[in-house]
């Protein structure tokens, strides 16, 4: 049995067969993990997926001191927390939205910030393809599954999910500045 250390060693350098024995042997154990936390099995899905994208995608700064299963794990545990935030965020911002009122927040500074950030998400919206923002928007603002996505555009779950992908990963891009 190779070492913790030894398959981190393998993916940094870029180990392709490391990496997706690392996935085969990992990825059901974690959706189910994070399927107890969000209690959405698309949604944990997601959450396991972005995590060995950003894994290999990042491998060369993979700095894991604890196990590898440990690490994994408590990965899944912090995403799964930034996406309750994130929905509290989303669900807020739709209140917002819906009710037709502008944020009345406490202070001026809260008031730039929000617009700020209304801006901001509009911005990233208009520069993805039009099909990916409108998969995003149904996801995150209309709260569908991917697979009440497909059915209402009429396409493969598999590219509701690679558009979402693609909105996520522009999302985090831009929004890493803030």
């Amino acid at each position: 049995m190779i070492r913790d250390a030894e398959i981190i060693r393998r993916i940094r350098q870029g180990d392709v067969g490391q990496f997706e024995s690392l996935f085969r042997s990992s990825y059901v154990s974690l959706v189910r993990y994070a399927k107890t936390l969000v209690r959405d099995y698309d949604t944990a899905e997601e959450i396991v997926q972005d995590l060995f994208f950003t894994l290999w995608k990042d491998r060369d700064k993979i700095q894991i001191e604890s196990s590898l299963n440990g690490y994994l794990y408590r990965a899944v545990h912090n995403r799964c927390l930034h996406y309750f935030e994130h929905i509290k965020v989303v669900s807020k911002y739709m209140n917002d939205m819906a009710s037709g009122s502008e944020e009345s927040p406490e202070s001026p500074a809260d008031a730039l910030n929000y617009r700020e950030l209304q801006a901001r998400i509009a911005g990233i919206l208009d520069r993805l393809p039009e099909k990916c923002g409108k998969i995003f928007c149904m996801s995150r603002f209309e709260g569908l599954k991917y697979t009440e996505i497909a059915e209402r555009l009429s396409i493969s779950v598999k590219t509701v999910e690679a558009n979402m992908g693609r909105a996520l990963k522009e999302f985090r891009k831009s929004l890493v500045e803030l």
